[in-house]
């Protein structure tokens, strides 16, 4: 009856250890995989390398990405990290004001339209 309280120990960690990140894994995984069936033609994402683009077309197992108008890149749908959205607070380049007071090398204030 000693070795109970041991037995159950090593179950416990047995499942905390083993069981436990697995679970994750799968929920991970999941989503992920959910996200890459959501895809479609116009999406903007991000790859796992950072560039941004815009879902041109779906393949089996890839995507064509387009990263600018006329390039386009065919990348496996596992390099898909996110589908990006535009921010909420996004400033338009109209209502962007240059920094305030600011002089470039030769004394004049510097326009923020260069």
């Amino acid at each position: 009856m000693e070795s109970l309280p041991l037995l159950i120990l090593i179950v416990l960690a047995f499942v905390l250890l083993i069981v436990m990140p697995s679970r994750q894994r799968k929920k991970v995984q999941a989503k992920a995989q959910a996200m890459q069936d959501s895809l479609t033609v116009g999406t903007p994402v991000m790859l796992t390398s950072g560039i941004h683009g815009t879902v041109a077309g779906l393949g089996e197992g890839t995507v064509d990405v387009q990263i600018q108008p006329g390039v386009v890149m065919t990348v496996a749908r596992p390099a898909i990290m996110e589908i990006r959205t535009p921010a909420a607070d996004a400033v338009s380049p109209e209502n962007t004001a240059g920094p305030t007071g600011t002089v470039d090398g030769d004394g004049d204030p510097t326009d923020p339209t260069r």
